[in-house]
């Protein structure tokens, strides 16, 4: 692990975010920011954010550090708590509501470069 950002406390149910993490898992770091920056899912906007975060931690960490070396090695995320809420229904019934809140964790790998033998 070269670097590593989390994102805590954010007003984004994680089931849909997991959507969008789902998707950049694995890639170059400039495949996966390229793809949130189109992406048309609200989570993308905290996702891009931490994602970020990660890349200045890595560029701190090393001082010459080529961020087109980097990819995603993990990525996740975790469920944060809940708001809870009262809403109002029929013959003096209440329904809860809950605003979901998510922990965004995204860790940083540099790619090894292949060695040739000849």
């Amino acid at each position: 692990m070269i670097s590593r950002a989390i994102g805590r406390y954010l007003r984004i149910s994680p089931q849909k975010s997991r959507l969008v993490i789902d998707q950049i898992k694995g890639k170059k770091v400039s495949e996966a920011l390229s793809f949130l920056k189109y992406s048309r899912k609200r989570s993308s906007y905290y996702i891009e954010k931490v994602l970020r975060s990660a890349i200045a931690n890595a560029e701190q960490k090393e001082e010459h550090l080529d961020i087109d070396t980097l990819y995603i090695s993990k990525a996740f995320i975790n469920q944060g708590p809940s708001y809870k809420r009262i809403r109002p229904r029929a013959m003096g019934r209440a329904f809860r509501i809950l605003h979901r809140m998510s922990h965004i964790t995204i860790e940083l790998e540099k790619k090894k470069k292949k060695e040739t033998t000849t």
